[in-house]
């Protein structure tokens, strides 16, 4: 078929396909001259539940600079305003590197102003493009933690982070603080992994996407499947389980012995391994990948030291 933009795609089709069999579509699409006005409003029309778009600037010098594409900046802008005219949720999408870690709280701000849904953080894992000197140190993984937590206090938009699975961990040390603020026992704690799930209850929002309500990690509640039919643990860590051309998603899933082996909380290493948070955290299982060739090493962007020494 030819498209509202004028140029062939079956990507409204497919929306819908999905769409009519109760699959609750998102959609990512580049800001480029080619996302105009009528193509958002066909993809609503056609069923799309959420429009994401990614922004990693709170200026067109810094969003522009990092996607190397001058005026992305603005057709980003544009994007988000025309899916709201037409009732379609939007979430933001942002990469913090050491490009634009300064400009944080200009960010925050900015998305404060916006009609977003959610505010979905990528840290960076240092493969393909993503280069090991934008990777932002432990210590500023933990800064960006705090900023979040304190953003999520006041802003009407959800939060979630990816490949930063220690911002769970953040969370409930924040809960446990708080908790002796109000004078309250440590025996009245519930378990690690009962609190999280407190804490990150599942939030139905219009769209009907909602949050997973306990922590999901690369392979753990989550896949990534290639344009080959190629089934990874994540987008972020280039180990293939299998191919859905000659298996199925759910046998892959469930016995592919790398998930089964990334399901397993006993199999990590290092300070990871002892960590009272590992069966709510357990790190980024494709940083430490990225970074030493072994996807069961320690979370190389960790400050936290585990009560049991490794």
């Amino acid at each position: 078929m030819t498209s509202v933009t004028g140029q062939a795609t079956d990507i409204f089709d497919l929306v819908e396909y999905a769409t009519v069999r109760g699959v609750r579509t998102s959609l990512t699409p580049s800001a480029t001259p080619l996302l105009r006005h009528e193509a958002i409003a066909e993809l609503q029309r056609r069923g799309l539940a959420r429009l994401a778009v990614s922004l990693d600037g709170p200026t067109a010098e810094n969003h522009d600079a990092f996607r190397r594409v001058p005026g992305s900046y603005e057709w980003t802008l544009h994007a988000v305003r025309w899916a709201r005219e037409v009732g379609l949720p939007v979430q933001i999408n942002t990469t913090i590197t050491r490009r634009n870690l300064a400009g944080f709280d200009d960010m925050a701000r900015l998305l404060e102003t916006l009609d977003i849904t959610m505010w979905s953080v990528f840290f960076l894992v240092p493969i393909g493009r993503g280069q090991l000197d934008d990777l932002i140190s432990a210590d500023d993984f933990e800064a960006v933690f705090a900023r979040l937590h304190q953003v999520a206090g006041r802003a009407r938009f959800d939060i979630k982070t990816t490949e930063a699975p220690h911002y769970r961990r953040y969370i409930l040390q924040m809960r446990a603080a708080a908790r002796r603020n109000w004078g309250l026992s440590n025996d009245s704690m519930s378990s690690p992994t009962q609190e999280i799930y407190n804490e990150i209850a599942i939030e139905n929002h219009a769209d009907g996407i909602g949050r997973a309500p306990r922590g999901l990690n690369d392979g753990k509640g989550f896949i990534f499947i290639s344009h080959l039919g190629e089934v990874f643990p994540s987008g972020f860590l280039p180990m293939s389980a299998g191919n859905v051309r000659r298996q199925t998603l759910a046998e892959i899933y469930q016995n592919s012995p790398l998930f089964v082996s990334l399901r397993d909380a006993s199999r990590l290493q290092g300070k990871c391994g002892v960590c009272e948070f590992r069966n709510v955290c357990g790190g980024s299982r494709a940083r430490a990948f990225a970074l030493t060739g072994n996807p069961f090493a320690e979370e190389p962007c960790c400050v936290y030291k585990p009560k049991v020494t490794a």
